[in-house]
């Protein structure tokens, strides 16, 4: 499939980029059992996910709050006010939910839950 979704700009993401890839995580966050991969809809196309977060892997933009606590919840587990999502980049998103888009291709919904399990943070514990 040729990726004809927008180009970044020195590493910068068009709007209509940034609110596809909104759309991707929220599909993402919503992935559940063993259903094919989810797509988005990008000019009349259906799109996976996961060429959405590949276009996304450069991008040096800061990450909406919004989004943010949704990658936030995700791996870390935590109330989104106990993390950081400040400071991540739709690059550190995107390549964070290509993680779990393998993990979930290789070993299927039980893995990503054993994934996750094992990259959570206990706030509790000095780092």
């Amino acid at each position: 499939m040729s990726n004809f979704l927008p180009p970044l700009h020195e590493g910068h993401a068009p709007i209509t980029l940034q609110q596809l890839f909104g759309e991707a995580l929220h599909a993402l966050d919503a992935w559940e059992g063993e259903r094919a991969e989810p797509a988005v809809i990008y000019e009349d196309r259906l799109v996976p996910i996961s060429a959405v977060f590949e276009n996304m892997r450069a991008c040096t933009d800061i990450l909406p709050r919004t989004m943010a606590e949704i990658i936030a919840d995700k791996v870390v587990g935590s109330p989104p006010a106990a993390s950081s999502p400040d400071a991540l980049t739709f690059a550190d998103a995107a390549q964070t939910a290509i993680t779990i888009i393998e993990q979930h291709r290789l070993y299927g919904e039980s893995a990503i839950a054993s994934f996750l399990d094992h990259h959570r943070v206990d706030k509790r514990r000095p780092a």
